[in-house]
């Protein structure tokens, strides 16, 4: 199978397999070949790899120049991902804000309540962080944290543990 090097939608998924495989740069070089051959292209899954690669307001930029090519996109992703780059850029009342519409548009999707509780118990909201936490149990009873740490592509380590402290203080189960 050969990669039309013409492609957006090819470069970006190539970009986003690499993500995957802990490449982040070769991940970025793909999406900004995507963006190279078409400027208008969009994929959110690139603010994914800016923020796993440690980009957070990179991501948040990508994020928001998405939102003016696309104003209407799917509902809650762009604003996960715009919590999720506030987290690590310890904007945790930002954080909140996002992730309360996000829960409220998609209640019984567990990475908003995840990210949610983490954001309030880093705010020392430990109450709050504990009812989430309930609620990522209630989605996916089998949820602990060393299940979550595969999908925790960071390629700084101190983001990596940033998201395991939150997923810690909010109370979630080690395994």
């Amino acid at each position: 199978m050969h990669l039309d090097p013409r492609l957006p939608l090819a470069h970006a998924r190539l970009g986003w397999a690499l993500l995957w495989k802990r490449r982040h740069d070769s991940a970025i070089a793909e999406f900004e070949r995507a963006l190279a051959l078409n400027p208008n292209f969009i994929d959110n899954r690139y603010a994914w790899v800016l923020s796993y690669a440690g980009d957070h307001a990179g991501a948040i930029e990508m994020l928001e120049a998405n939102s003016r090519l696309d104003p209407f996109p799917s509902p809650g992703n762009a604003l996960f991902l715009t919590a999720l780059a506030n987290y690590m850029l310890k904007r945790y009342g930002e954080a909140v804000r996002l992730l309360h519409e996000c829960t409220s548009r998609l209640p019984n999707l567990q990475g908003p309540h995840l990210l949610l509780g983490s954001a309030y118990a880093q705010l020392g909201r430990l109450d709050e962080a504990r009812k989430e936490a309930a609620e990522v149990l209630r989605i996916n009873p089998a949820f602990t944290i060393e299940r979550f740490r595969p999908l925790a592509v960071y390629k700084n380590p101190n983001d990596f543990e940033h998201r395991i402290d939150g997923l810690r203080k909010a109370g979630l189960p080690e395994s």
